[in-house]
């Protein structure tokens, strides 16, 4: 089965199971909603797509991990949204979750998808409980304080924000957590893989800031200009366009390098490249070299 028709196959299941017996109507469809259609389904790919290299020998605990992942990201995503924080409108070209159905909603609607989250791996504990165990101490490390998420929204309450911390708890998190998640579903050590993540994530990071300054709110299904309104550090503002898109190339580079040799090293080297290409914008000629 390809890779995107295991991740959506996964986050059906868990979000059916959520939404059975006699949930509340409104949260139950506020948590499709906020799952589906989903975006790029980048992290739980590059989940599985480490999880392939490693031999994938456990492919029911590596679709639960991969699920688990997209879902913290989904709550991440809503929580984002809401008015004390972002104040976004639009996620994924339609209204956010608070819009369609109120702030009240939006929020118990993020917090059951991070227990849901937890929820679909502590399932596997029946059948692997080690495996289950390490998935979900690094989904919660990669979630919560001091490291993950939750921290790196915590850092633009901050009067001053550590820069490298901030960007490494607010994007690099999840990116660590899908190599590390995907190494040990498969049964192998995620200590291995952490620079690979931690290498995405910050190339997924300048992309995102490339994304913000360039692109306009319907090729990018959400507001624009957020680092500007909040005053957030920002690679464009600090490295400009040019700057910015070499860094991106570097960054991109060390971690195809860094992939750990494995049976499925030049699968997954194409996996990344593919990444690349699809988080990697096109700058246009007329843009502001500064």
């Amino acid at each position: 089965m390809p890779l995107n028709e295991r991740i959506e196959a996964a986050i059906s299941r868990a979000i059916s199971r959520a939404r059975a017996g006699t949930a509340p109507r409104q949260l139950s469809a506020a948590l499709d909603y906020a799952t589906a259609p989903g975006g790029a389904r980048i992290r739980p790919t590059i989940l599985l797509s480490v999880a392939m290299a490693c031999g994938d020998d456990r492919p029911d605990v590596s679709d639960a991990a991969a699920s688990a992942l997209e879902l913290i990201h989904c709550a991440s995503l809503v929580h984002d949204d809401l008015p004390c924080f972002d104040d976004a409108d639009i996620r994924r070209g339609k209204p956010s979750v608070h819009r369609a159905f109120s702030e009240p909603l939006a929020v118990l609607a993020g917090d059951s998808l991070i227990v849901l989250a937890f929820q679909v791996l502590a399932r596997q504990a029946i059948t692997d409980p080690a495996r289950a165990a390490r998935l979900m101490t690094s989904l919660a490390e990669r979630t919560g304080m001091p490291g993950g998420i939750c921290a790196g929204q915590g850092w633009e309450s901050e009067p001053e924000v550590d820069l490298a911390a901030y960007h490494r708890s607010k994007t690099g998190a999840l990116f660590i957590a899908a190599t590390e998640m995907g190494a040990i579903a498969a049964g192998h050590d995620p200590d291995n893989w952490r620079d690979l993540g931690a290498l995405i994530g910050e190339a997924f990071q300048v992309a995102d800031d490339l994304r913000d300054a360039l692109l306009d709110e319907t090729t990018l299904g959400k507001p624009v200009g957020q680092d500007a309104l909040h005053g957030r550090p920002n690679a464009v503002a600090k490295l400009g366009v040019d700057g910015a898109s070499k860094r991106l190339s570097d960054i991109l580079a060390g971690a195809i390098a860094s992939i750990p040799s494995c049976p499925g090293e030049a699968d997954l080297a194409r996996m990344v490249r593919r990444t690349a290409e699809r988080i990697v914008p096109n700058v246009p000629a007329t843009a502001s070299r500064v």
